[in-house]
C-alpha cells in the first residue's frame, strides 16, 4: 500500500476516535434552553461539508446536546450562494452561523485577508502555526467589521495551478511561461500572484470553473487539490503545476448578539467541541492534500485517475516564487492594508513564522 493507502486509515481512526470521545459527553444541563440555528456550510459536493461540516450541525450537535441543540444547516450551493457574501448576511442576521473562506470576505478588511497570502507558506504545518498566531487578529476583524464571533479557523488542501497546456508529453513547464496565460482566481492576493508571473486573473465562481475552462475563459484555474478532483478538474485541463499558493484559510463565525444570548451550557459545549471539530478539520486537510495530488495525476486513488501531468518546482520556480511574494502580493497588500498597525501585526505573526516581510 503506497502512502496514502496508510494515511487514509490513519486519519479516519483518529477523527472517529474524536466523534467518539464528543458523543459519548454526559447529557446536557437541564438548564441548556432549546435553539435551532441557521447554519451556512461550505460546498455541497467538497468533503470538508460532506464529512465534517453538516454531520456536526447535523448530527453531533443533537446528540450531544440531548437534543435540545439542532441546526437548519445548508451548503453554500444548496442556498445559491457564493460564499463572498455570507458575513454581511451574518450581520444582518440572515443566518446564526457560518463557514467561510477568509479571502472571501475580506471585502471589508484587508487584515482578514492577511491569514492567506499567496504563495507566503509552502507546507501544511507551518500554516496552521502561522494561522493560530493570527487567529486573536481575525476575531477582533470579524468583531469589528461584521459584528461576529470568531469559533473555529481550518484550512483546505494547498491551493495549486491546474493549466490546460493542451498537450500532456509536456513534462516541465515553469512559472514564467504562465506569461499572458489567463488564470481563474477567486482573491485579490491570488490575482496579484497572478499578475506578478505576467499572467492574467480572472475572477471566477468555484461552480463555474469547468464550463470556463472548457470555452476558454481560462487557460488555468487556481484551487485546492481536492477540490480540483472533486470538481472533476481534470476532465478540463492536462496539468498540475504544484506550487503552493495558499491554504484557503477557512472559519466558522457566529453572529455576536446571539452568541451573547445563548446560556453558559450551550457556549460551553461549543467552546468543548468545536476545539476536537477544528483537529478535524486540518488532519482531514493534511491527507486530502496528498490524495488530491494523486487522485488528479495517476494513483494511487480510491477512485478514478484524472491522468494530469504532475510539474514540480525548479529552483528557478522558487526563487521566481520569493521575488513575486516580496514585489507583489506583500507590497500590494500592505497598501491595501494601509496603517503601520496592519502591517506591523502581520510581520509579528504571520511574518515572523514565515520569514517573510510585508512593506509598503
Amino acid at each position: 500500500m503506497k502512502k496514502f493507502g496508510i494515511l487514509r486509515p490513519l486519519m479516519a481512526g483518529a477523527i472517529a476516535g474524536a466523534m467518539a470521545l464528543g458523543l459519548a459527553a454526559a447529557p446536557a444541563s437541564a438548564d441548556m434552553k432549546k435553539r435551532e440555528f441557521k447554519v451556512v456550510g461550505t460546498w455541497g459536493f467538497l468533503d470538508h461539508w460532506k464529512e465534517r461540516e453538516g454531520p456536526f450541525w447535523k448530527e453531533r450537535l443533537p446528540k450531544l446536546s440531548g437534543g435540545k441543540l439542532t441546526a437548519n444547516a445548508k451548503s453554500l450551493t444548496e442556498l445559491g450562494l457564493s460564499g463572498f457574501e455570507i458575513m454581511r448576511l451574518l450581520k444582518l442576521g440572515v443566518y446564526d452561523a457560518v463557514h467561510g473562506v477568509t479571502t472571501y470576505v475580506a471585502q471589508d478588511s484587508p487584515a482578514i485577508e492577511g491569514a492567506d497570502l499567496s504563495g507566503v507558506i509552502q507546507d501544511l504545518d507551518t500554516y496552521r502555526k502561522a494561522n493560530e498566531a493570527y487567529r486573536h487578529i481575525i476575531a477582533r476583524e470579524f468583531e469589528e467589521k461584521y459584528d461576529a464571533k470568531l469559533l473555529m479557523i481550518y484550512a483546505w488542501p494547498s491551493q495549486q495551478l491546474w493549466c490546460n497546456l493542451g498537450d500532456k508529453s509536456i513534462k516541465e513547464y515553469g512559472l514564467h511561461q504562465l506569461k499572458g496565460k489567463k488564470i481563474r482566481t477567486y482573491s485579490t492576493t491570488l490575482g496579484d500572484f497572478i499578475e506578478g508571473v505576467g499572467g492574467s486573473a480572472v475572477t471566477i465562481a468555484f461552480a463555474e470553473v469547468v464550463p470556463a475552462l472548457q470555452k476558454g475563459v481560462a487557460d488555468c484555474g487556481l484551487t485546492g487539490t481536492l477540490p480540483a478532483y472533486n470538481a472533476k478538474w481534470y476532465q478540463v485541463v492536462t496539468h498540475n503545476i504544484r506550487i503552493r499558493l495558499g491554504y484557503a484559510s477557512s472559519f466558522l463565525a457566529m453572529n455576536m448578539k446571539l452568541w451573547k444570548s445563548l446560556d453558559a451550557d450551550t457556549k460551553a459545549l461549543f467552546n468543548r467541541e468545536l476545539p476536537k471539530l477544528e483537529d478535524e478539520m486540518w488532519a482531514a486537510t493534511a491527507v486530502n492534500d496528498l490524495r488530491g495530488m494523486n487522485c488528479n495525476a495517476s494513483g494511487p486513488c480510491d477512485g478514478p485517475t484524472g491522468g494530469m501531468v504532475p510539474i514540480e518546482p525548479t529552483a528557478a520556480d522558487k526563487k521566481m516564487l520569493k521575488n513575486v511574494v516580496e514585489n507583489f502580493v506583500l507590497k500590494r497588500w500592505a497598501k491595501r492594508c494601509g496603517t503601520q498597525k496592519c502591517i506591523d501585526e502581520w510581520n509579528a505573526t504571520i511574518g515572523k513564522i514565515s520569514g517573510m516581510t510585508a512593506s509598503m
